[in-house]
């Protein structure tokens, strides 16, 4: 942009008539007005005053413009010299010359020899050399017949401008933001000029995108007061554009109002005005900006650092902190809710950061909904607010972070209707090169804050959000869908002993059970969300004695015994919002529930036990790991610090280590689904399904149950007549309408959407009392499913070919969030299904951590080396999973 020229000297008005400026000296320089003597060019097109009806439009005078153009593409930019012959009526009348002095080129005389002015003979006297040429000229040219006197007079030149558009918005759509030629014929302030497009004669005003300069204010007695540096961004802005040749991109047209970017081939006058601190970025405008909004921050960002113009006492959010604390990396411990989370520090220091500039999901009636239910869960009850914290929760817990601290929003106070805010932390916060906050609102699980103009404390990436929250509004994702809005209808059985109690069987049974942290009470006392029961319990660690936390009591504040914050920071530092596994075994009488927990193999109680931070109970012979008594050998540390230790007799414990079952069972597979989940009957009551079936059409047949008599609702066992005319068992999962019922075929495992004529109620004889639900949901053990849709694909449409409908044998290796992960074997073949897709570079292995499986595991590893040494598949561009980006829905 540095290329432009020195400030032009000139300006045309007409084809007798220019503006002479001098050189700026502190700010614009002064102008004068010079007609030029002796000749008389056409009058130009005006419009008719406004606010007088009966004032009309006048056209050009014939070869009017083409004299203007003449002199405008001969003057502006260069240097001239004049003399002023005469004055009248505020008039200065005199002859220009183009270059340093009067042995130039004569402008006068240049229009009269073109034909594109006339000589004023009247007064004429014959001494004048000056005059006399110029009628000696005026004579060669009518001679010539050129400009004025040419055949017809020039009427075809006379133009025919356009002062409105009907329609702005269609105009410029119509132009598909492709450059088109113009000239700036005026500007009235540095961001708003006003254009002659060609070649049709449009006259547009033409507002900056992305920027806004200091404007004249215009009072009610007319006059004009200019705000600070409005007069120097407006000259800036003239004495590089005003009556040049241009291009414009004319890019939208909001309220009327057209916005373009105006390109010249010295540089872009858009971010010039920035960079020298004459303008500032306007978001409501910046992005539709054609050529970058990150340019325009950068130039912006420019002019703040050196303080110019209107940034001369601008301060930034930053300043008042060290480098160190504005740009650091940290681990992620605790995600807070959708939009803040507390990190941990490379002091060891926690700190709680917010995302800049999102809003996370909100209730616009949840304070009257606070006053309605006092058991109001934002988490739950918010739409959208848990799969905001589970998406920030999945990606970021115990992962290290990058930390760019974009502003400080201080404390507030309570207003009247506001609640009191503390101070917070706004950061960018980015992770693998992806921008969470960006990531978050691309997912329709957050919105950008809208800020006033003037306001500088934003995110450094606020267009990137804006941008992100367009396309999740243009794809209806998250809280801009038009769809339902997810429910969470969670349990909290905490203290609920008769709750606890009905549970309580159920998670016996269960075995291992999938859960999340959501809080931690103490060392040994956690919440946990059970995403299968979709509860939340109270769950106590056996096996050990845990100092406790001082709480409130009936008889006042009990106090902290030693060594029991450093439990509860341990037990937040391992498992707080992490994926853990749980076995219940029995349950106390306030309704907690008392276990094992178990993160990545490791055992919490153990490794509190290890760690010298709690006791062994006497409970803990019922471990399934019970070397307690190696383990809890004091080590004069922790709660052992004061300990004293007495002879006792050694105990040897002999244990024997969990090794993996294989009992193989013949199963029928009956459905896969486009997850690489299956459904898949027992063989062993196969015979009994298949006389049920027989026995309940036969009734059927005898008694056809009367057509659209039945009205399902969700979760109702029934009947659904399938394509091929036959009767199956099925459950109601969704009525849209009694068109449109969703029904789930109990027996087989597949789904469809049938017509409430097609239903009727199951008959009592053939309910799942008589023969429980046969089709069982599995998936595949030690596998992952790609992400990518034609990959994940072409492993469905492999294992349907394989499988489906044919008799296999099946094992539970472990269990899982929505069913059993199991191995499976071909019936005749015996190989392992799951095993042959890893070795074709379908899928990739899931790594399990339980000392069972770690034969099985090695094994999914060599064969997934193998198929990556070959390129097989998904394999063949390499390894991908270091770039996680598609993770976000983003692409590289």
């Amino acid at each position: 942009m540095d290329s432009f020229p020195p400030p032009p000297p000139t300006t045309v008005l007409s084809g007798c008539a220019i503006i002479v400026r001098g050189q700026p000296r502190g700010g614009p320089p002064p102008e004068r007005q010079i007609n030029l003597s002796n000749i008389r060019a056409g009058a130009l097109a005006r419009r008719a005053a406004q606010g007088q009806p009966d004032s009309k439009d006048t056209p050009d005078e014939p070869w009017a413009f083409q004299a203007r153009e003449f002199l405008r593409k001969k003057l502006i930019g260069k240097e001239v010299c004049f003399t002023v012959e005469y004055k009248n009526m505020h008039r200065e009348y005199g002859m220009v010359y183009l270059g340093k002095d009067t042995t130039g080129e004569n402008i006068a005389e240049s229009l009269v020899s073109e034909g594109l002015a006339t000589v004023r003979r009247e007064g004429f006297r014959g001494n004048n050399p000056e005059q006399a040429r110029l009628c000696d000229l005026e004579d060669q040219s009518k001679a010539s017949k050129k400009g004025l006197w040419s055949e017809g007079g020039g009427a075809q030149t006379i133009r025919n401008i356009k002062y409105t558009i009907e329609n702005p918005r269609n105009f410029v759509d119509s132009l598909h933001q492709k450059p088109i030629n113009a000239i700036i014929e005026h500007v009235r302030d540095g961001s708003v000029v006003r254009a002659l497009l060609l070649p049709d004669y449009y006259l547009v005003t033409v507002m900056l995108s992305g920027i806004k300069c200091p404007t004249f204010k215009r009072e009610g007695d007319g006059t004009e007061t200019p705000e600070p540096f409005a007069a120097e961004a407006r000259f800036f802005t003239e004495s590089r554009l005003l009556q040049r040749d241009v291009q414009i991109i004319l890019e939208s047209c909001p309220n009327q109002i057209i916005l373009g970017t105006i390109l010249h081939p010295n540089g872009n006058i858009t971010e010039l005005l920035l960079k020298e601190g004459f303008a500032r970025c306007v978001d409501w405008s910046m992005a539709v900006y054609t050529q970058g909004a990150e340019k325009l921050r950068a130039a912006e960002r420019s002019a703040k650092e050196r303080k110019v113009r209107i940034w001369k006492d601008y301060v930034a959010p930053t300043a008042n902190l060290d480098q160190k604390d504005r740009q650091f990396v940290a681990k992620v411990m605790q995600v807070v809710n959708a939009d803040a989370m507390v990190v941990k520090l490379n002091s060891g220091e926690y700190k709680t950061i917010h995302l800049s500039s999102i809003r996370p999901p909100r209730n616009e009636g949840e304070e009257k909904n606070k006053d309605k239910d006092k058991r109001f869960r934002p988490l739950y009850d918010i739409p959208y607010m848990f799969e905001a914290r589970e998406f920030l929760r999945k990606k970021l817990i115990g992962k290290k972070v990058n930390v760019t601290v974009d502003y400080i929003r201080a404390a507030t106070g309570p207003g009247e209707g506001t609640p009191a805010f503390p101070e917070r932390t706004c950061a960018t916060v980015t992770i693998g090169g992806i921008n969470i906050a960006e990531a978050l609102v691309s997912k329709g699980l957050a919105t950008v804050i809208r800020y006033r103009q003037d306001d500088d404390q934003r995110s450094s990436h606020y267009d990137e959000l804006l941008a992100a929250e367009a396309r999740a509004i243009k794809n209806g994702k998250g809280l801009h869908s038009k769809k339902e809005v997810p429910i969470h209808r969670v349990a909290d059985i905490s203290g609920e002993t008769q709750k606890a109690k009905q549970f309580l069987p159920f998670l016996q049974r269960a075995g291992r059970s999938e859960a999340v942290v959501e809080y931690v009470f103490s060392g040994s006392r956690l919440k946990l969300y059970m995403p299968k029961e979709t509860c939340l319990i109270t769950f106590l660690l056996a096996g050990i004695e845990c100092p406790r936390s001082s709480r409130n009591t009936p008889g006042g504040v009990q106090v902290a015994e030693p060594f029991s914050d450093e439990a509860m920071l341990f037990t937040k530092e391992l498992v707080l919002q992490r994926e853990v596994e749980v076995e219940v075994e029995s349950m106390d009488k306030a309704g907690n529930f008392i276990g094992w927990l178990h993160i990545e193999g490791v055992n919490l109680s153990v490794a509190l036990v290890e760690n010298a931070l709690s006791k062994v109970h006497f409970t803990a012979d019922v471990c399934l790991d019970n070397n307690w008594n190696h383990i809890n050998r004091p080590q004069s540390r922790g709660v052992w610090a004061n300990y004293e230790e007495k002879p006792v007799e050694e105990v040897v414990h002999l244990s024997e280590e969990k090794e993996r079952v294989a009992n193989y069972k013949p199963v029928y597979v009956t459905e896969i689904t486009d997850t690489l989940h299956f459904y898949a009957q027992d063989v062993e009551t196969g015979s009994q399904l298949e006389n049920l079936m027989e026995t309940m059409r036969a009734e059927i047949a005898a008694q056809p149950p009367v057509e659209g008599s039945y009205s399902p609702r969700r979760g109702d066992y029934c009947i659904a007549k399938f394509a091929d005319g036959e009767w199956y068992r099925a459950r109601v999962e969704k009525v849209e309408s009694p068109a449109k019922v969703h029904v789930f075929y109990i027996d087989y495992g597949n789904r469809e959407v049938v017509s409430s004529t097609r239903l009727a109620p199951i008959p009592p004889a053939f309910s799942t009392r008589t023969l429980p639900v046969q089709a069982t949901e599995y998936t595949f053990a030690f596998i992952q499913v790609p992400q990518d849709e034609d990959a994940r694909a072409d492993v469905v449409d492999c294992v349907v070919r394989d499988i489906q409908n044919s008799q296999c044998l099946l094992n539970v290796e472990y269990s899982g969030a929505t069913c059993p992960h199991v191995t499976i074997q071909f019936g005749d073949t015996k190989d392992d299904v799951g095993l042959g897709l890893v070795k074709e570079g379908l899928v990739m292995v899931d790594v399990r951590k339980e000392k069972h499986l770690q034969k099985m595991v090695t094994e999914y590893l060599n064969s997934q080396e193998s198929a990556k040494s070959a390129r097989l598949n998904i394999w063949r561009y390499g390894d991908f999973r270091a770039d996680d980006a598609d993770e976000f829905g983003y692409s590289r």
